[in-house]
């Protein structure tokens, strides 16, 4: 059964950079026709798409976040991680790995790791 799961730090100050890790277990990360993305969720925003990261390793950003975010993949540990810079109180968030299946015109997300609460704070 697959598995992901998040890891980082639950506070980042202002300004600084996050960076969450997310583990794979259970099947490969460059197993064709999956994505890895990452989506956060707050009470203010909702659910909100940050980006993915291929089974090619390609990587497709948020435009709106674009500029301050990074996804790569470490494919010999089976992990992608994503990198947020300058973050502001607005990405204070529980953040999401979610492995997206595509095939043809039919998508879905098939497996998410329980989340990781990151609050920016000072």
């Amino acid at each position: 059964q697959v598995q992901l799961q998040e890891s980082g730090p639950g506070l980042v100050k202002p300004s600084q950079t996050l960076s969450l890790t997310c583990t794979v277990s259970g099947g490969s990360i460059t197993s064709s026709n999956y994505y890895y993305n990452w989506i956060r969720q707050s009470p203010e925003k909702g659910l909100e798409w940050i980006g993915h990261i291929a089974y090619s390793g390609d990587t497709y950003y948020r435009p709106s976040l674009k500029s301050r975010t990074s996804i790569s993949r470490d494919t010999s540990k089976n992990q992608l991680t994503l990198q947020l810079v300058s973050v502001t109180p607005e990405d204070t968030a529980v953040y999401y790995c979610a492995r997206l299946y595509v095939r043809g015109d039919w998508k879905g997300y098939d497996y998410w790791g329980q989340g990781t609460q990151v609050t920016v704070s000072s």
